[in-house]
This record gives C-alpha cells, sequence and structure tokens, in this order.
C-alpha cells in the first residue's frame, strides 16, 4: 500500500534560482507538465492550504509540509483516500546544485496510482532545470 519514486538532476544554477521557481506557484504548470494551476491560501510557508489542478480534470487540495526557503518544500494532496508527498530538496555543489524530487503514494491502490503521478517527473526535472539556468543566466547578464 505504499509506492515510492525519486528523480534527481544537477544544475548549474544556484539553489536560489531554483527556489523561486519553487516558491512562486504561478511557475509550477510552467516546469510541471502534470499541473494546469495551483492555488494558495496563503504565502508559501509551513502549514498553508491550497488547490493544485492537475492534468485529466484532477483538482486536489494540498498542504506544505515542509518549508525551508533555498532548500526544500514539501506538498501532501490528499486525493480521496491516497496520500501523495512530493518532498523536493535542492543543495548545493561546486558547480551550481543538485535537485531532488522524491514522491511517496499511501493508501488503497499506491501501487497503480504512483507510476501515473510520476509519469511525467523526468520531464518536470528538466524543465525545472533549464528554468533556473536560464534565470541564472539572465541574472548574470543584468549583475554583468
Amino acid at each position: 500500500m505504499a509506492f515510492a519514486h525519486t528523480e534527481t538532476a544537477s544544475t548549474s544554477a544556484s539553489p536560489e534560482h531554483v527556489w523561486a521557481l519553487w516558491s512562486d506557484t504561478s511557475t509550477w504548470p510552467r516546469w510541471d507538465p502534470s499541473v494546469e494551476r495551483v492555488v494558495l491560501d496563503g504565502p508559501f510557508r509551513l502549514g498553508t492550504t491550497g488547490t493544485m489542478s492537475l492534468s485529466g480534470g484532477v483538482r486536489a487540495p494540498f498542504t506544505l509540509v515542509e518549508v525551508s526557503p533555498d532548500a526544500r518544500y514539501c506538498d501532501e494532496l490528499v486525493v480521496g483516500e491516497l496520500c501523495i508527498r512530493i518532498d523536493h530538496r535542492v543543495e548545493a555543489t561546486g558547480q551550481g546544485a543538485e535537485i531532488t524530487v522524491e514522491t511517496t503514494v499511501e493508501g488503497p491502490g499506491a501501487d497503480d496510482v504512483g507510476p501515473m503521478v510520476v509519469a511525467h517527473a523526468p520531464q518536470a526535472l528538466r524543465t525545472l532545470v533549464e528554468l533556473a539556468q536560464a534565470r541564472a543566466a539572465a541574472a548574470q547578464r543584468v549583475s554583468g
């Protein structure tokens, strides 16, 4: 009754550039093809709730259950009897940052639903890296 999946990627962007995309939920549909819209009920901080509209017409309430600026956030979605936790972490490296996204699905049918939940995870991470690197390059051009 549990499913787990981990994706990792390296980027030349700093954790701050990755965080800028993560903490601005209006960008989520740009980098995650499974997300159509996100509405937060408050600021991007621990305990804030919201609603995520996913492809396929699914609307799911979620809660930010971990928030550490420039380092980590974890959102928890409840869909029926399923609990989906997506833990996003970014850590500085000598060349930029290492991004890790861990997804767990718990509840009846988790082994069947889990692969559908993470189907776009590799693409989402690739696009996130591209957008973070573009932000970093733009910031570099501005600062000269």
